[in-house]
């Protein structure tokens, strides 16, 4: 590893990142060429954040891989990332199994087309053994769409009588997003210079250290992934305490 992984704590890691891989397009299109120029080369980023988290013994990866928005981009553009889905889930799951890596996936799975839904399945169950890092992909997600559904099932288990609304509360929220089974992230990274979570994760995100960075997805590499920790593990997390509280809280008793 480089000089800058030395410099990380591996006591203090983010047990859950986030990561929004913006500008794919965009890189392209400064290269002259098509938009799913980029995503093909986002792929190699993919595959060099993952290793890398995983050789950090991160805990959990989640990526924004597709919104429930991306469905209306120019229909080829969405066809060739679907394609390119597929493609990259087969040459993976071999690199994912020997890694000991578990992929999972959160989203609207039924808007997904029925080759690329059948693909998914058949990794999520080659990998599901897998005791490593958890890898969550974030496709056909959305996070309204997320909070909509849970409403709508808690309400249901309300009239079906399964749950008292007085007994309503926060965990009782968690319990039904898809992000159930997952600590919420404490370190969320953009790429490409947006400033914006783009209905990404919004409630888990709640008190999430947020991370933004110029350089646009496909040139994105472990030392980019190095440097987010780093000014991770320089911030003070409060949790709505103030900083001397949390020195008292520190000193032996």
């Amino acid at each position: 590893m480089s000089s800058l992984a030395d410099q990380i704590d591996k006591s203090r890691l983010p047990q859950h990142i986030a990561i929004i891989m913006d500008g794919n397009g965009r890189w392209a299109e400064e290269k002259g060429q098509e938009r799913l120029y980029g995503h093909f080369h986002g792929v190699e980023s993919v595959r060099n954040i993952v290793e890398g988290c995983a050789e950090l013994g991160v805990g959990y990866l989640t990526l924004y891989a597709f919104s429930t928005e991306n469905w209306d981009r120019p229909q080829q553009e969405v066809d060739g990332l679907m394609s390119l889905l597929v493609e990259t889930i087969r040459k993976e799951v071999p690199i994912l199994n020997k890694n000991n890596i578990r992929l999972h996936v959160i989203g609207d799975m039924s808007m997904l087309p029925g080759y690329a839904y059948n693909e998914l399945q058949e990794a999520l169950e080659m990998t599901a053994k897998n005791t490593g890092l958890n890898l969550i992909m974030a496709l056909s997600y959305s996070s309204r769409w997320e909070l909509v559904n849970a409403v709508k099932t808690i309400g249901l288990d309300v009239q079906a009588g399964k749950i008292n609304p007085e007994m309503i509360d926060q965990h009782t929220l968690q319990r039904y997003l898809t992000t159930s089974n997952f600590p919420d992230p404490e370190l969320m990274i953009r790429t490409s210079g947006e400033y914006r979570i783009s209905n990404f994760l919004l409630y888990q995100l709640a008190y999430a250290e947020l991370y933004f960075t110029n350089t646009r997805w496909p040139d994105f590499r472990k030392e980019n992934l190095y440097e987010a920790i780093i000014d991770f593990q320089g911030r003070e997390r409060r949790f709505g305490k103030t900083g001397q509280q949390l020195q008292n809280e520190k000193q032996p008793v």
